[in-house]
């Protein structure tokens, strides 16, 4: 801690707590105000265009904290006239969701005024609270927009999802990130210097709120000490010092800069097949401050892209760590991820499928997609056999083998072969049997 600390501490926590959150005061109020989600809320993105024509549906936000979830249920509120009604499936009950509805329709009758039902970790509504609610959205009476971190697929039952449309937000990029630090830094009217920004881009992993949050202590530091003289600057400055107290010293020991330096070192040393090395770069990441989301992310990603069918356990171990790690969290979860790193790092290698999904990629950019064949095609329907769907195709379970050969792509494609099977651990048997079937090629 510098000369003071205390005294510096003791004059933030003053500050801070005399004003509202930097990233409640930045709040966007327009859809033009969002940083990132352009691909959703940009002049001509498809969510824009509902909302805009005031033909909103109900609506599941998906993506990662701080991609602006619960900001943009307000904005889609604001700019279709209807009124936010917020609720949390945790802290709600039955007796509340209820209430809400006849609200909603008291509005409705009234005011001629519609409702959106924002509903935070939706993926936490129970079967009661549903069954309250589906009647409301199934007539109209209100649009739910639903927000989650978990992947919805998997949590939110089917009842609400097949009454709701899906939006996926992504986390904000390095760019996107150092727009909000901007902004935060003119609120503050504050400055920072270049290593203090990195930094928060880096740390805050994609999470606007996350970084908005340590830049507002970080600054409230730089006032008090700039207010006992020693920063010579009229104007609060930001250091990297200021950033990693803010963080309570979870900072990357050598900057933002080390930090890819350091993942590149786990994951190469994963696939290069030593447990040891990547024991080693875990355990410093950790003891940095790093993310343990982002480790866990990154070792999903490697267990498909390194193992892959060489061992297909390798994909579950890794996305058990990265689950335990959010059931648990941190220090029990490191445990986790030193398992998957150690399974990883035994597990033989194989690259073969991130090969054969470049290939069969470049076969559909080159061919423009081509037409389904028309006895691959759906022919559940009336009429579907006097188009020919489905004339022709044999069904693999009347075989004894299992399995018929048969076109199952476009002409275009037909006969190309992407996936070609090393000789590592279990594609051995799996080199075999395609070797049978694709008739010795």
């Amino acid at each position: 801690m510098t000369p003071g600390g205390d005294l510096f501490d003791a004059a933030a926590t003053s500050r801070l707590e005399s004003r509202a959150p930097l990233a409640a005061r930045l709040r966007p109020r327009t859809l033009d105000d969002v940083v990132g989600q352009r691909h959703l809320v940009g002049p001509g993105a498809p969510l824009r265009v509902l909302v805009e024509a005031d033909r909103l549906g109900s609506a599941i936000l998906w993506g990662p904290p701080g991609t602006g979830k619960t900001t943009l249920a307000r904005l889609l509120a604001d700019v279709s006239a209807k009124t936010f009604v917020p609720l949390s499936a945790v802290a709600s009950g039955v007796k509340d969701v209820r209430e809400a509805l006849e609200e909603a329709r008291r509005r409705l009758g009234e005011q001629g005024r519609g409702t959106i039902l924002f509903v935070d970790e939706v993926h936490r509504f129970n079967k009661a609270q549903q069954d309250v609610l589906l009647p409301g959205v199934e007539e109209g009476l209100v649009v739910l927009v639903g927000a989650t971190t978990e992947n919805p697929f998997f949590e939110v039952n089917a009842p609400l999802m097949s009454r709701a449309t899906l939006w996926r937000l992504e986390a904000l990029t390095t760019t996107e990130l150092e727009v909000v630090v901007g902004r935060g830094l003119l609120a503050e009217d504050a400055e920072a210097d270049g290593d203090a920004i990195a930094a928060l881009v880096t740390a805050a992993d994609g999470d606007a709120r996350a970084a908005l949050t340590t830049l507002e202590v970080a600054v409230a530091l730089a006032v008090a000490r700039a207010a006992t003289g020693e920063g010579d600057a009229p104007t609060p400055r930001v250091t990297l010092d200021d950033v990693s107290r803010a963080r309570d010293g979870r900072l990357y020991h050598q900057g933002a800069d080390d930090h890819y330096d350091q993942v590149s070192a786990l994951i190469k040393s994963v696939r290069g097949s030593d447990p040891d090395a990547g024991l080693y770069w875990l355990a410093r990441m950790l003891d940095a401050g790093e993310d343990a989301r982002f480790i866990a992310r990154r070792l999903v990603i490697l267990a498909s892209e390194d193992v892959g069918m060489a061992d297909p356990s390798a994909l579950v171990v890794a996305d058990a760590a990265a689950r335990a790690l959010e059931f648990v969290g941190l220090p029990e979860a490191a445990l986790s991820l030193a398992e998957a790193v150690v399974y990883l790092a035994c597990a033989p290698k194989s690259n073969r499928v991130t090969v054969a999904l470049g290939r069969a990629r470049e076969d559909v950019v080159s061919a423009d997609g081509g037409r389904v064949p028309a006895h691959l095609k759906d022919a559940h329907y009336r009429g579907a056999g006097d188009l020919g769907h489905g004339v022709g195709y044999r069904y693999p379970h009347d075989v004894a083998a299992g399995w018929v050969p048969q076109q199952y792509r476009p002409d275009e494609a037909e006969g190309h072969v992407y996936y070609e099977p090393s000789e590592h651990g279990a594609e051995q048997e799996l080199n075999e049997r395609l070797r049978r079937r694709r008739g010795g090629q």
